[in-house]
């Protein structure tokens, strides 16, 4: 299923009730995410919750933590 075809209900159904976890650093600043149906992943800032998050499907998903895990989103 294409993340662009998602229905926006079933989008802000499935966001209301996510189950948000966040990395235990204990700092102030974290980036949320949430797992929901059909093999799709919202990442929100916890700052701003009320902002839309962004979603991914698995392979983005997956896409984007081996990213970071190489080094590849650090600023230059």
């Amino acid at each position: 299923m294409n993340k662009n075809d998602l229905d926006p209900v079933w989008v802000e159904s499935q966001l209301a009730n996510a189950q948000w976890q966040s990395a235990s650093s204990g700092g102030t600043t974290c980036v949320e995410v949430a797992f929901i149906d059909h093999g799709f992943v919202a990442l929100r800032d916890s700052k701003n919750p009320h902002k839309p998050p962004h979603l991914f499907d698995d392979a983005e998903y997956d896409a984007f933590i081996a990213g970071i895990m190489r080094g590849e989103l650090r600023r230059r």
